[in-house]
């Protein structure tokens, strides 16, 4: 018997990209960072980032993780040791092509817009779609590598999908996530990624780009994520909320930032 829409989802930020999305019986997670600061991570041609920050919650205080969302699975910011080792005992990894290549041990691979479904008895099914991202600037992606975000669907549903950006910049494929889905909460992937090497690019998005993509997906709420936590972080919250404040209301009150380690309940 498949239990009946969900009222509420319940998100608990744990730092960085990591964020623990509860809805209707399902435990997800997304892009598993649990290892403690200090160490510098290599992200492969001369670009590197130093974890500052500690989780909110180590893996032990962690339900058990009935699937992981993981946007790519080659930097150390999205996925480091101790999120690595919680994969196997998850009951399914949805990512990229390539990642699933690597990572093996039955990863679903997905290219933009290909779906797969969570499916258990006395839940209701999920349908995830993995959307199209781009970690950088134009023709940066045989550098910074594939990326994907993912649109969650269930019944019910009061606004429309919760959508996870991903790592990237804004470009044309975000927008045209607006013209498939209605969105519900957004989780954007902010920041500002910069790194010495390459001086000025970004690769990842600032809290103006995530305004202007909130014009176009009106979500119901828009919930800031790994913008803190990295020496590569060229943006963290008190500049982005500073370039909100300039935004009109219709936009800036739509940016809910959540304490990390403390569940916050948002209409499903």
């Amino acid at each position: 018997m498949t239990a009946g829409p969900p009222a509420t989802v319940r998100l608990t930020h744990v730092g960085g990209p990591t964020v623990l999305i509860e809805v209707g019986g399902w435990r997800l997670l997304t892009d598993p960072t649990f290892d403690p600061p200090g160490r510098r991570y290599a992200f492969g041609w001369g670009t590197s980032s130093r974890k500052v920050g500690r989780p909110a919650l180590a893996v032990a205080d962690l339900p058990a993780v009935d699937a992981v969302l993981l946007t790519h699975d080659h930097h150390g910011d999205n996925l480091d040791d101790a999120g690595r080792a919680l994969l196997p005992a998850a009951g399914a990894v949805v990512t990229t092509r390539t990642g699933a290549r690597r990572l093996g041990d039955g990863a679903r691979g997905l290219r933009p817009w290909e779906t797969t479904e969570l499916t258990a008895a006395g839940r209701p099914p999920i349908e995830v779609t993995a959307t199209p991202a781009r970690h950088g600037p134009p023709l940066s992606r045989p550098v910074a590598g594939e990326v994907v975000g993912f649109a969650l669907r269930w019944a019910g549903q009061s606004d429309g999908v919760l959508w996870i950006s991903g790592d990237t910049v804004l470009f044309g494929g975000v927008r045209r996530v607006a013209e498939r889905f209605p969105i519900g909460i957004a989780l954007l992937h902010l920041g500002a990624v910069r790194f010495p090497v390459t001086g000025p690019v970004r690769y990842s998005m600032t809290a103006r780009d995530a305004a202007r993509l909130c014009r176009e997906l009106r979500p119901r709420t828009a919930v800031p994520v790994h913008y803190e936590g990295w020496s590569h972080f060229s943006q963290g919250r008190a500049a982005a909320e500073q370039q909100l404040a300039a935004e009109p209301p219709e936009v800036r009150d739509r940016f809910r930032w959540l304490a990390p380690g403390e569940p916050v309940d948002l209409p499903a």
